[in-house]
């Protein structure tokens, strides 16, 4: 039998609850969620004269989110930025469904509290639509990732995509999700 993770059990009968009666929604699926949780990591060209750089990027994402991560190329060659069309320059992970809220559940109540120096997300890293960007500058604050393991640290970001029409209501569903912002 498959259990519920615990984040999507709070949006259920906390989250919904709450927002219904804070903006005056009257039906359940008028009230915003999570859509997808995106992670991303740019490679930097000068890096890339590397050739484990590469393999040690895409062994961090899978051990941070268990899936293999999609490599993204250049569309088109820019010379000033040394890039090639066709050149591999990110790598890319989406989650959904149970997957994606127990990474956000990880995200929450383990990674973020790992961070050196964390004071809480800046409310201001919502953007208009609702979405919240993180950027990691060490990729060892995750968990999964031994730091005595590390051979090379490189960053990365998790974008929480939502539905929320404004930011107003997409802070206060990632504020009601557990998301610590400073006050």
């Amino acid at each position: 039998m498959k259990t519920i993770p615990e984040l999507k059990k709070k949006y259920k009968e906390v989250v919904i609850p709450a927002m219904k009666e804070k903006f005056g929604l009257k039906n359940d699926l008028a009230v915003p969620k999570v859509e997808k949780v995106v992670v991303n990591v740019g490679l930097n060209v000068n890096l890339l004269k590397d050739p484990q750089f590469e393999k040690v990027v895409e062994d961090s994402i899978m051990r941070i989110t268990g899936l293999r991560p999609l490599k993204t190329k250049a569309k088109k060659s820019i010379s000033s930025f040394k890039v090639k069309k066709g050149m591999i320059i990110g790598m890319m992970v989406t989650l959904r469904r149970d997957r994606m809220y127990d990474f956000l559940y990880k995200l929450i109540n383990v990674t973020l509290p790992r961070v050196r120096d964390f004071k809480g997300l800046s409310p201001n890293s919502v953007d208009k639509d609702g979405n919240l960007t993180i950027g990691f500058k060490e990729n060892i604050c995750f968990p999964e990732i031994r730091p005595d393991e590390v051979e090379k640290l490189h960053g990365l970001e998790v974008t929480i995509v939502t539905n929320a029409k404004d930011r107003e209501k997409g802070l206060e569903l990632l504020k009601l999700l557990g998301f610590p912002f400073k006050v």
